[in-house]
Parts: structure tokens; sequence; C-alpha cells
């Protein structure tokens, strides 16, 4: 990158704009075969001016083609107040690794860049973009968010802004000078939000050292333009704000020997630290001009182990047997350090589950060993241990679902595009030890494929356990993978909608649902048994904890989404795992999913219905014909089908009543605690934005009516709402819902009451129904109104670890109505603005079956 004195400028051309966001629009979303080579997603964010921005993001894979509109990783645009197109927000090209790609392969960057070369310290926090608007609105981002969504995004975008005014207070600017001069330069400054206090990461941040580092300025253009570091510096001065640590050299010969020499150490002036960005010029071919350009060297270790450190340390805090397979013997004597630790500094655990006193301990504990992190990467060096980003084998793809979410959709489409191994579990065709079969299958398909699907729902804990530890027995490297199709109980009635749309059209095109042999009724009761019995993905618990990657999908979008969303995490968290392969575009995608759904025929088929049960002819006669059921993806498989039996399915007992409840919208009660802690400072804020980053607040709310324990004491309300809910079971259609909903009820969210364990909503209910009694002179009906057993309804919003169980909200909230909150309580509490009411559904919820 040349060192320029002056700084550069662009204005934007409107028309050039307009044509960049046509071109996006056009590749938005599902493209037909000849539609090209990527696709985009559009997210519009509401602005407190009532306008709106446009956020475009790629695939990670897409930016690695040619001849695209934009590289920008981090683009927002919006319509002025003319009415004209305009990008609001540019950040980096995407950059890749030293060796990622073929461009930054050391021979490529020798030949095809120049200096100077900036070799800057990557800082360890989440970037923010700042920008300014036509009207001298000053917009704050992160990544691909304004912080308008009830997302995680949103508390970072939050942060940052309020960091930007931090930093303008101590120069007398504020807001609307910093977004005056942005827009005069037609730039957005590029930051990194480090502070310790809003979220630790895996270096420290002194509360001195916390805030903004400025590391970049780019223009607003389609093509990447971007300031030199020492006017960036200059900038960062003038608007109050922390500068990067950076190196300058000419060399590149010199760059790579400096790089090499750090990653000896892991550490650069007295700091570890996570790599370096280098910044400089670089052309296709001689004819061609010099632009700007990035590439990173990042430092994988010893920061991995790090975070195995902190996750080890919170399941032992727990009381769970922590589980490790990478530095096992230096996480052993770490966590030895860490329980004598504790031992002696009461107190010191509690925090450590806060997120505070993390690196504090790790320090203690390897200046006791005289050793540093980096030292103990390279003794372990000769052990061979891989990284995720190393790893291209033996990888196993669980999925975590129930009947129709479309996992064998899933599963045949990832097929079809990579060619990895896949076993379905209804192809075990023996009656006894079918897990240990359907496992052993499993391995012996990892012999010759890198990647196998082990397809069943292992919807319950218990097949989980059991599917991963048999396999790691007899494959010592195996890395799992959740495919976890979130079930939260505030969506039952959507993914019931979506997955019964699915089986009861596709007629007997299913090895273990054949709805058009079947009646509806049977079928549903049978899917209804796998949604009660599945237990969600819990990674801070076994055996979930076991899993390498968690991937979230909805069972309730189509299987093509999915699909995507699994590719580009797999693709991220295991490069290596492609390297050297194309990887498919939207065309590709389309037609996996087609064939997926349209050309494959189930070779055997299963009966799970009781009458079906232990019939011989529906046995099937050799446990490992067709482990790999589809070694060529294009060759259509025989169809067997099994004649219908005649038999009555015996009548099922319904599962037992647990409670009844008023259940919430999710969305909601999440945007109103985000909401209520927004502005609020780091102590007052501490448990929610520890519940928020250890992923412990709740996947569902409701109030609790009255729970099967406290049925004796309040038999007759109890008794009332049973009667109410047989009523309701039976629906007009003649299907079963064993959940239905029993009426509305009003929720007024008073305050947010919590200490250091756990955190609730307190609530009022509005809300009442008619239900059947029987006296003396016949039946007749009564109002029942919607009320809590508990001496204070509440909602719960999360617990603190896994250990804390969510009926200990009953417990605060009596010691907050004893006590009061503030001062020496531990208990703090805050107002619920604007009298919120929201509108619950009343339900009943079984047990699992």
């Amino acid at each position: 990158m040349a060192h320029r004195d002056t700084a550069p400028y662009t204005p934007q051309d409107p028309h050039v704009v307009t044509q960049l966001i046509q071109s996006l629009e056009a590749h938005k979303g599902k493209k037909p075969k000849d539609g090209g080579g990527f696709s985009i997603k559009k997210h519009t964010f509401p602005l407190p001016n009532g306008r709106s921005v446009d956020s475009w993001k790629m695939s990670d894979w897409d930016y690695k083609k040619e001849n695209l509109p934009t590289y920008s990783r981090g683009l927002f645009t919006y319509k002025t107040r003319v009415g004209t197109n305009e990008i609001a927000i540019r950040g980096y090209d995407k950059f890749f690794n030293h060796g990622e790609v073929r461009k930054t392969e050391w021979r490529n960057v020798e030949s095809h860049t120049r200096g100077p070369y900036e070799l800057s310290v990557k800082e360890n926090g989440c970037i923010i973009f700042v920008s300014g608007l036509d009207d001298d609105t000053l917009l704050v981002c992160s990544k691909h968010s304004t912080g308008a969504r009830g997302d995680v995004e949103l508390s970072h975008a939050v942060a940052g802004e309020k960091w930007v005014e931090r930093h303008l207070a101590t120069v007398g600017k504020n807001k609307k000078d910093l977004a005056r001069k942005l827009r005069q330069m037609n730039a957005t400054l590029v930051a990194e939000l480090c502070d310790d206090k809003f979220e630790e990461h895996v270096l420290a941040y002194t509360p001195e050292q916390a805030g903004l580092y400025v590391h970049g300025i780019n223009l607003n253009l389609p093509e990447f333009a971007t300031y030199p570091g020492h006017l960036v510096d200059k900038f960062a001065d003038e608007w109050g704000m922390k500068k990067v640590m950076y190196v300058m050299e000419n060399d590149i010969s010199k760059v790579k020997s400096f790089l090499e020499q750090v990653a000896e150490t892991g550490n650069y002036h007295g700091r570890d630290t996570e790599g370096f960005v280098i910044r400089c010029q670089a052309r296709e071919n001689e004819d061609s001009p010099w632009v700007d350009w990035f590439f990173k060297y990042k430092f994988d270790e010893p920061y991995l182990m790090y975070r195995q450190w902190r996750e080890c340390t919170k399941a032992m805090i727990a009381g769970k047997q922590p589980r490790y397979k990478k530095h096992t013997k230096i996480t052993k004597e770490y966590l030895d350090f860490a329980r004598k630790r504790f031992l002696e500094q009461p107190g010191l655990a509690k925090q450590y589950n806060l997120n505070h006193g993390i690196i504090k301990l790790r320090d203690d504990f390897l200046a006791a060993r005289g050793v540093t992190g980096s030292d103990i990467i390279r003794q372990q060096m000769e052990n061979g241990e891989m990284q995720s980003k190393d790893v291209s084998k033996s990888i196993v793809l669980v999925p975590v679902a129930t009947i129709g979410c479309g996992k064998t959709t899933l599963a045949l489409a990832l097929v079809k595009l990579f060619g990895w191994g896949h076993f379905q579990n209804d192809n075990v065709k023996v009656k006894k030890g079918r897990p240990q079969v359907f496992a052993d299958t499993i391995s012996s398909l990892l012999i010759t494929k890198p990647v196998v699907i082990a397809d069943r729902n292992n919807h319950q804990k218990r097949e989980r356990d059991q599917l991963i530890s048999d396999i790691s027995r007899t494959v010592v490297d195996a890395r799992f993978v959740a495919l976890h199709y979130v079930h939260d109980r505030s969506n039952f009635d959507s993914i019931r909608d979506a997955t019964r749309r699915r089986v009861l059209s596709r007629g007997d095109n299913h090895q273990t649902i054949q709805a058009a042999s079947k009646g509806n009724d049977e079928i549903i009761e049978i899917m209804e048994g796998f949604m009660h019995r599945f237990q969600p993905i819990d990674p801070s618990d076994s055996p979930d904890d076991q899993f390498d990657l968690v991937i979230d999908l909805d069972p309730t979008i189509e299987s093509r989404e999915n699909l995507e969303v699994i590719i580009e995490r797999l693709h991220n968290t295991y490069p290596a795992l492609f390297k050297d392969r194309e990887m498919p575009n939207d065309a590709d995608l389309d037609a996996a999913i087609n064939w997926a759904m349209n050309d494959y025929k189930p070779d055997i088929k299963m009966d799970l219905s009781r009458s079906g049960a232990g019939n011989k002819r529906n046995q099937p006669q050799n446990v490992f014909q067709n482990q790999n059921q589809h070694p060529n993806p294009n060759q259509h498989h025989n169809q067997i089908s099994n004649k219908p039996h005649n038999q009555e399915a015996k009548a099922k007992k319904p599962p037992r009543m647990e409670y009844f409840s008023v259940r919430l919208n999710t969305q909601r009660i999440n945007s109103i605690l985000d909401a209520t802690f927004r502005d609020k400072d780091a102590e007052t804020a501490r448990l929610y934005r520890h519940l928020q980053q250890t992923r412990r607040v709740q996947g569902e709310f409701h109030v609790t009516l009255i729970h099967r324990a406290s049925a004796n004491d309040n038999k007759t309300y109890w008794e009332k709402l049973l009667r109410l809910h047989s009523n309701f079971v039976q629906q007009a259609d003649g299907t079963k819902s064993w959940e239905p909903e029993l009426g509305k009820c009003g929720v007024l969210l008073e305050r947010v009451v919590w200490d250091d364990k756990i955190m609730c909503f307190v609530v009022r209910l509005n809300g009442s129904t008619t239900v059947q009694v029987e006296s003396e002179g016949g039946a007749g009906t009564e109002e029942l109104i919607f009320e809590s057993s508990n001496a204070v309804a509440h909602v719960t919003v999360g617990t603190a670890d896994q250990s804390i169980k969510p009926k200990e909200s009953n417990t605060l909230l009596q010691r907050w109505l004893n006590a009061g909150s503030g001062g020496d309580t531990g208990i703090g509490e805050l107002s619920v603005k604007g009298n919120v009411v929201l509108e619950g559904s009343v339900r009943g919820v079984l047990g699992r079956m």
C-alpha cells in the first residue's frame, strides 16, 4: 500500500451505486441455474430517524470467486433524502489467512504485492463500523447489523456507539460532528470493540486499555480503497479513539521472517496476540493496476487451548466432569490448579461463572509453572494434535431432530454435492443391538469417507451419548457436529404445521412413516411422541459438550435454506475439508435438494406403529446391506414396500400433565430484555450479559399457572384446568393435539429482578375462560380465572449455570418480597418501561411419552 501523505478521496457516483444494488438484487435468494455463481442475502434495518438501511451479505466461500460486483464484507446502502442510492457503510474486502487461498500463498504474495507493508496487531474484540448519513445521523453497525434487531449484534452495536460517545467527549466533540466529517470524507471508520467489562474474549483488556481501536478508514465505494496507517492513526488521535500497534516493512522477505518469529512465541511487545493483518498493494499481473489488498497471519494456538481451559473450568464449577481431547496433560494440571485456587478463595468460582477473573486465573497458572502458552504449544508440536482448520476427515454429522424436519433430505443433498457417507438407522436390520450396529456402521464408513451423516433423530441425550461413545471407541480422532433442529416449545405449533405438511404430503416415500398407508391420526400420534421426547442440545452438559460444533437449524423453513447454513458453517470451521474443491453455487444447491426430494426412493420401509411392531414381514434381513446408501447419488434405487396392516392400532395413553402455563412470544421477551439493559452500566447488566454470552437465556418463556407438584394444594384449580384441557384435546378436524391452546391471557411485565444466580420478570396476569362443571343441578359452566399458584407470578429469564434450576426464581422472589433490592441484599431490580402487556397462550405442558 503506497505511503500517501494526502488522504484519498473519491465521491460516490449514484449511477454506479445503483448498478451495484441492481446486481446484488439480481443475486438475492434463490436463482435459476443460469443465475450466476454467487448468492446474496439482504436485510433491511429501520433507523431512529424513520428511514432504513439495507445490509448485503454473501457466503464466505463466494468471496473466493472472480468478477463479483463487490468484495466488501460488511456493506450497507440507503436512499438519500433526494432519492439517490448511496453506500452508507463499506467494510474491508474479505481477506484470507496466509495459505488459505492461492493468492495468499507466500510465493504469490512475494510475486504479486508491493510495499510498504503495514503489519497491524490483530485486536481481540468485535468489529464496529461507523459512518455519517446525509442528515448528520451517525450510523454505528456491528458486522451485518445496525443493532435494530433483538440479537447479539444489537448489544455490540449499542456498546460500540456508547464508546464512540465516550471517546468524542474526551476531545470536546459529538456524534453529529463525526457524522459530518465521515460523510465529507465519503468514508467508513472501522474499529475493534475491546471491553472486558462488556464482553471478555481470550486476550485481556484492562479498563485503561478498553475502547474502540481504529484500524481502518475505507472509502464508500464498490471497489476497495483504504487509508494508509499513519493517516488512520492521525484520525484516531483527532477524535479521541485508540490506535492499533503496527510495524512497517518494505521487504516482503523481512515480513515473512518477522511473522514466523512472532509465531514461535505468540507474543509481541510483551503481550499475547491473535496475529497480524498485513496491508499492502497487489495486482493480478504486470499489466494490472496496483490496488489496496490485505491478508492475515493468524495464530490459532495457544488461544484454542485457553478456550478449552475456560469451558472445562465452568464444567468443573457446575459439578460436571470436564471433557477434552486436546492438550490433555496440561489441561489436567490447570484444572488441579484451578480447583485448589477455588478452595482457597471462596467466591472466586462465582465470579468466574460471571466471566470475571478468567484471564487472571490462567495467567497465575502459567506463572506458577514458569511457562507461556506458546511454550506449551511448542512442546506439544511433536504430538501432532490437529486444529479444527486442519481437519479434513473423521467428521460425523449428527442430526438432532424429530420426524419431518428434513434431516434425510439434507443428508441426501450433502451426499449429492460432496459424495459423503450416509447411513440411516432404519437400514439396521436386526432386532437386538441396533444402536451398536448403527454406530459400528458409521465407524466403518469413516474409513473411506471424510464425513458421514448418522441419519436418525438422535432427539434424546441417551441416543447422542451412545452414538458418540461407541464411535469414539473405534475412531479416536472422530469429531462430532450436531445438526440441531431447534424445537422451542413456544414454536411447537409452527413446527407441527411444517413437519406434518411434509410427512402427509409425501405419502409412502419415507422409510419410517408411510402416510399413504396409514390414517392421519396414527401418523400424527407417532410424530407427537417424538416431539414430546425431544431433548434440545445443551453444550454445557454431557453428552452435548462433546460436539465440536453445533449448527442450529430451523425446522419450519425449507431444507434449501438449512442446506446453505450447514455448508457455510462447515466451510468456516473445517476449511481443509473443502480444500481444492469447487464450492457449490445456488444452482448446485437447488439441484441437490430437488434430487433428494423428487428422485431418491427409500430402499426399505420400516413401521413404527404398534400394528407393525414385531411383524416379521417388516424386519429387514441383512444388517450391512447398503451401508453407504448412495455411492452413486445419480443412480435411483429400487423401492421395496410392505403391505399395510389391517390390524387396528391400539389407542395410546396420553402423556401425563406436568404443569399449565402461559406461553409468551420469545422474540418480544428478548427485545424487552435488551431494551431494559441497553443503557445500563456494566455492574447492573453483568448477569444479563453473562446469560447472553453463555447461551443461558431461556429458549422459551412462560408463566407457570400451576405445577403437578402443587396440585394437591390447589386441587380445585388443577382439576378445572385438566377438564378444560381434556375438552380441547380432540380438535375440530378429528386429529389429536396433546397441547392445545386453552385460552388467551394478558401478561403485564412489571419489573426484572435478579441476583448472582437467576433472573426473572415479575408479572401480573389478566385472563379467563369458561369451563364446564358438574353440580347437583346438572352440568353448567363457570368462569375460570387464569392465575399463578406461585407466591409471585413470574417469568424465568435464565440461570447462571446448569446447576441452578429455574424453580429457584421462587426463592429469589421470596427474598425480594422480604428484603427488597439493593444495599446488602445482593438483589437487583429494574422496572419495565412502557406498561408492556403481552398476549400469552394458555396451554398444558405434558411429560415425555
